[in-house]
């Protein structure tokens, strides 16, 4: 990976000039007929994020948390950073809340069949539904975590804040 000496930007491999700034590149040979650029030449303009994309795109972004495939299939993730990072966010959350979920049936699953199984073989007693019904409420308590991310994403999507989810924040899958 090479850099332009004069603008620092990226430059490709075995290229003579710079996309940006258009200087000739150290180290590659100068095509002929080059002359550098006249002194106070600036380069063209990069296609910059509107000014106002976060308001421009509230709606799409809070969508990414409901229902994250409908950025990704309109492209709107491709032409808005805000929209881009909460479509990350959302769909992150998704794979999140699938893995959740997943787990919760299966110790679901495990803790019905050692405590209902063990309460029904004690003679009649019934000691194992006690701690059953604790676990399996601390359980669904923690089902909740998955709507409260959600509706950080929503709230921060419609204050047009660009920040991450606690804990899955940091992941990036969309880039």
């Amino acid at each position: 990976m090479a850099f332009c000496k004069s603008c620092g930007a990226q430059v490709e491999e075995g290229a003579q000039f710079c996309p940006s700034c258009g200087g000739p590149i150290e180290g590659a040979a100068p095509a002929p007929g080059y002359a550098p650029p006249a002194p106070g030449y600036a380069p063209p303009a990069q296609a910059a994020p509107p000014a106002n994309d976060a308001e421009a795109n509230k709606g799409m972004a809070i969508l990414a948390y409901i229902l994250f495939f409908v950025p990704l299939i309109a492209g709107a993730h491709k032409t808005s950073p805000f929209v881009k990072f909460h479509t990350n966010q959302g769909t992150v959350l998704f794979i999140a809340v699938v893995i959740f979920e997943i787990i919760v049936g299966i110790v679901s699953g495990i803790l019905s069949a050692m405590f209902i199984t063990s309460a029904v073989t004690l003679s009649g007693a019934v000691t194992g539904l006690g701690v059953y019904g604790v676990l399996s409420t601390i359980l669904t308590l923690l089902g909740l975590i998955p709507l409260i991310l959600v509706i950080l994403g929503i709230v921060n999507a419609a204050t047009g804040k660009m920040k991450p989810l606690p804990v899955i924040g940091k992941f990036t899958i969309i880039k």
